[in-house]
């Protein structure tokens, strides 16, 4: 509508400032608004639109980013009070790419401490929009609340171990997380950085492929990017699916997991299958080492990156964050080396799947969204936190990228979801398969009543 004119990109950011006024009052979804610089580059937008410059889908959209990435028009805290009033002198590569494809920054968005599992005592939690006693997911917190409550078009998160996917199944969105190295990291704070996917959360993966389009591609400042092309990502979107394979191995799938994911992953089948694609028993390398391995693995990296202010200054971070840095302070280099050669194991026989599929199929998580009392202990036991990272963490060890969507609904009224996980660089096939899903159901479509 914006690029056709029939609504302004200065008439939609201002009445989305104003829902933000009025409803995240509650939700907590943003730690910094950028309100007058929004409506700025709204009223630049509409002038270059009128003239007939058309910059793509994401001119003068408004959108909000997690706030681990450096702005330099805000501060960047990364969920933390040591850096409440860090103002970077540069902007992240992603920031400058959003803003040069003329997109609307409205602010930045909240999330758990230095992106582990726990907010910072002093920062309120965001609130799930569907229901404010069930969690909301981490570490992207506020990139899930934002999209979900009308807050925002679409989003940024960053995912270490599952948080761009928690998110989104909580809260019913769509995300992709991007291959490692597809997106840059430049001028992104860091959680683990052999671990750590940047990606776009919005409510169909329609969305997301046009924020990737924009996002993705090599970067000469940072020297983790892939210097290979970027396919056409919205090409793949109302592609026929009838030539997929859909892998799926039931017993990593199905087994040990609550029956309304398991029936709702089984119907997603279906649809597949309706639609043209085969089904492909395949069987998942054995995960459990790996997966138990991971927060080790993420604690001595993060160690690494708050070295400089930690123990030093430990008396401001949070016990979520704290703890996980002792671990990884505590580490011994054969851990280390134990864990990276599983991970290096573990990848190279998940890749030999992809001669036989082009995607496959398993839940987000093994139960569906947890209510905050449920999650308690998420942040300090290491039992749940395992439990509910057997779908996620194995993924970021490979980098392969994720497509996450919703595919139904609890019996108390939350959200279900599922992922497609796809081959290195395989973001079109997974976009192509999570899109042709999306318009045989609607569950994307549902919104939560957010009342007055």
């Amino acid at each position: 509508m914006i690029r056709r004119e029939e609504a302004t990109s200065t008439g939609v950011t201002q009445n989305m400032l104003d829902l933000i006024a009025r409803m995240d009052g509650r939700l907590h979804s943003y730690i910094h608004l950028c309100a007058d610089r929004a409506l700025a580059q709204a009223a630049t937008a509409d002038v270059e639109i009128g003239a007939g410059i058309h910059k793509g889908p994401l001119h003068g959209v408004p959108i909000a980013v997690k706030d681990l990435c450096y702005t330099t028009y805000a501060p960047t805290r990364a969920g933390t009070m040591i850096y409440k009033d860090f103002l970077p002198t540069y902007n992240a590569t992603v920031v400058d790419r959003l803003e040069t494809a003329g997109a609307v920054i409205l602010g930045k968005l909240s999330m758990t401490e230095g992106a582990y599992t726990g907010h910072h005592p002093t920062i309120p939690s965001p609130v799930n929009p569907w229901n404010p006693e069930y969690w909301v997911g981490t570490s992207s917190s506020g990139s899930g609340v934002a999209p979900t409550a009308g807050l925002c078009f679409a989003s940024l998160g960053s995912d270490t171990g599952g948080s761009i996917r928690y998110p989104c199944a909580t809260c019913g969105l769509t995300g992709i997380k991007p291959t490692w190295g597809r997106v840059s990291r430049h001028g992104v704070f860091a959680l683990a950085n052999s671990l750590d996917h940047m990606g776009p959360m919005a409510r169909s993966v329609a969305d997301c492929a046009a924020v990737l389009q924009v996002i993705a591609g090599w970067d000469a400042q940072d020297p983790t990017s892939l210097d290979v092309p970027v396919p056409d990502y919205m090409a793949e979107i109302g592609k026929s699916v009838r030539d997929m394979r859909i892998g799926i191995d039931r017993s990593y799938a199905l087994g040990g997991v609550e029956s309304q994911v398991a029936d709702a992953l089984e119907r997603a089948l279906e649809v597949f299958t309706h639609l043209g694609a085969s089904v492909v028993e395949v069987t998942l390398p054995d995960y459990h080492a790996l997966v138990d391995a991971w927060i080790g693995m993420c604690a001595i990296e993060t160690a690494v990156v708050h070295k400089d202010t930690y123990p030093a200054r430990a008396d401001e971070y949070g016990p979520d964050l704290a703890q996980l840095i002792d671990e990884g302070r505590a580490m011994t280099g054969m851990q280390a080396a134990e864990g990276h050669y599983l991970r290096i194991a573990f990848t190279a026989s998940f890749e030999t799947l992809f001669s036989y599929i082009d995607c496959m199929l398993c839940p987000t998580m093994p139960t569906p969204t947890p209510s905050l009392a449920d999650m308690a202990d998420y942040g300090a036991d290491p039992a749940v936190l395992g439990t509910i990272m057997r779908y996620t963490a194995p993924y970021n060890f490979t980098g392969s990228p994720t497509v996450t969507l919703p595919n139904g609904f609890d019996s108390v009224g939350m959200p279900l979801s599922m992922q497609i996980v796809g081959p290195k660089l395989g973001e079109a096939a997974i976009i192509r398969a999570a899109h042709a899903y999306q318009s045989a159901t609607d569950w994307h479509t549902r919104q939560p009543n957010m009342g007055a």
